[in-house]
């Protein structure tokens, strides 16, 4: 899993950090999002698509390469 973020869409919700604390944290400057962890280990990946899908502005993609199932990209 690889996960990507687009801080140019990002308003700073905080709905990632909520979700997956360890993956994704917000900068203190601006608010945006920060990743953490761009390769998630097995037990946050979960957490992880999580975050993507309640992104509001789908800020977040997931890459599941070689996990057999498809991208997660929230529809804008």
């Amino acid at each position: 899993m690889r996960v990507e973020v687009d801080r140019e869409t990002c308003v700073g919700s905080g709905n990632c950090v909520y979700f997956a604390p360890t993956v994704f944290d917000q900068d203190d400057r601006d608010g945006l999002v920060v990743v953490l962890a761009e390769s998630p280990e097995p037990a946050l990946r979960a957490a992880t698509r999580t975050a993507a899908l309640n992104c509001p502005v789908g800020a977040i993609s997931v890459d599941r390469t070689n996990s057999g199932s498809p991208p997660v990209r929230p529809a804008p």
